[in-house]
């Protein structure tokens, strides 16, 4: 049932609410917030919204920048990091204008929300579930350096093999050797138990959360299938989350793909399926691994375009130094079940009709969920609208490990690109899919391409220290 601004201010005087804390969304997909006391809260703050400059945001030119935040009533909850009881919203950002605010079409909310509108417009379904899992490390501690004459930076976690040494008790992870560990190793047992509670309160169901590969303290928390639309507001609530209990219990948590050399990198895997009027759309037993031709085709739509999709799912230069060979990343771009080596993996263990979906594998912790999920389902319904058939273009079924082929057999595959730069090249040169039925306006793919490369840049012009054990003494 949605909630009204009454509901905002029955649950303020029920929970002796004292500040009412508005979440906003960046261009990079990482919350600001604003907050005002909650005896200020009333219809016109539905209404009317509160102000902000969304230059500092990423989004608008400063002569253009003034903008109003409009809160979303459904996305009510107590804020539990807060020791002033404190309500916390998300919602929408709207451009001022006359005789009414339209809503800023490059703010990453309302983007999700174009996309799902466009997949209903479209007819082909009216929901897509996604089921993201959130891979990343706890450290006891982590810091770094960039400065002229300094350059580094150091990571401990208690439970890492290389604190065999030092933990005392002889209770550490091997190497690569972290997958599902139980206590008296997986130190961070209630930590994580502590995150999906809080999670759960919040209205987001949580299928399991386990240790990952990762020996150095690398976990997962995996939610339960949901809307896309609402899965984009939980993800930015569930690293929200992470982070902050994290901080409550002496550790901190980081969604790096590859914080730590020779270890397994941390993923954003999203699970995929289409139904509509209730009904799966993925679902056929006489399809290759029991899915559907439509559900072929929309992979065939992210195969398609995953190079361009990286600049997306993968925005940061990191990101492609977890995808390499031999960590369970993808390199090749294609399709299979059970193969976690390609792109898409279909599961075997989702047998029933309703359950029938794939995994796209590339997308990592640092994109901003809403641009992701959006530019899935548009990649997804460019597929499915031009029937780009997986098979019939040579991207698979490889069922197969692929990291293990012949040399002559790698070379005849198409593989991801192996940098931000490519990725960045692909998505100016295809982008035509995310901007169909101005879902992606042009100009916020400008802004971001543009930032990105600004970002490469500077990273590239920054002396890494494995270049002086390697060229130091020349």
């Amino acid at each position: 049932m949605m909630k009204t601004a009454q509901d905002i201010m029955d649950m303020i005087r029920e929970n002796d609410i004292q500040m009412v804390d508005f979440k906003m969304v960046d261009i990079n997909g990482q919350f600001r917030h604003v907050t005002i006391p909650a005896q200020n809260f009333s219809e016109e703050t539905i209404t009317n919204g509160v102000g902000f400059d969304a230059s500092n945001y990423g989004y608008a030119v400063v002569e253009k920048s003034d903008m109003v935040f409009i809160p979303d009533p459904n996305t009510a909850v107590m804020d539990p990091f807060c020791a002033v009881p404190t309500l916390s919203m998300t919602g929408n950002a709207m451009v001022i204008d006359h005789p009414e605010n339209r809503p800023l079409n490059q703010y990453p909310r309302n983007i999700v929300l174009a996309a799902e509108q466009y997949m209903k417009d479209s007819g082909i379904a009216d929901t897509m579930l996604i089921l993201p899992e959130f891979e990343f490390y706890l450290f006891d501690q982590a810091g770094w350096e960039v400065k002229p004459n300094c350059i580094g930076m150091s990571l401990d976690a208690r439970q890492s093999y290389w604190n065999s040494g030092e933990e005392g008790l002889g209770r550490v992870v091997p190497y690569q050797k972290g997958y599902h560990v139980a206590k008296p190793f997986d130190k961070t047992y209630e930590c994580r138990s502590e995150m999906c509670l809080e999670m759960e309160k919040m209205g987001i169901p949580i299928k399991y959360h386990h240790p990952e590969v990762g020996a150095s303290g690398q976990f997962e928390i995996e939610p339960k299938l949901g809307q896309m639309s609402k899965m984009a507001d939980n993800a930015m609530m569930i690293k929200y989350i992470i982070h902050n209990t994290a901080i409550k219990h002496g550790m901190t948590a980081t969604f790096m793909p590859k914080p730590i050399y020779g270890e397994a990198g941390s993923s954003m895997h999203v699970h995929v399926l289409l139904k509509k009027d209730d009904k799966p759309l993925f679902s056929d037993d006489n399809g290759y691994s029991h899915l559907s031709e439509t559900a072929h085709f929309f992979m065939g739509g992210l195969l398609k375009h995953i190079a361009s999709l990286c600049a997306i799912t993968n925005p940061s230069t990191n990101s492609f130094k977890r995808l390499v060979p031999g960590f369970e990343a993808p390199v090749t771009v294609g399709y299979a079940t059970s193969n976690r080596s390609a792109v898409i993996r279909i599961p075997a263990y989702a047998k029933t009709p309703d359950l029938r979906r794939f995994e796209l594998r590339t997308p990592d912790g640092t994109c901003n969920p809403y641009f992701c999920y959006a530019a899935i389902l548009m990649a997804g319904l460019d597929g499915i609208q031009h029937r780009i058939d997986p098979h019939a273009n040579g991207w698979g079924p490889y069922d197969v490990n692929l990291y293990t082929l012949p040399d002559e057999e790698k070379a005849k595959l198409k593989s991801l690109p192996t940098t931000l730069e490519a990725a960045l090249d692909a998505l100016e040169s295809d982008h035509d899919y995310l901007t169909a039925g101005g879902v992606f306006p042009e100009q916020l793919l400008i802004n971001l391409i543009a930032a990105k490369r600004k970002e490469c840049a500077q990273m590239s012009a920054i002396p890494h220290p494995a270049e002086f054990e390697r060229y130091f003494n020349l």
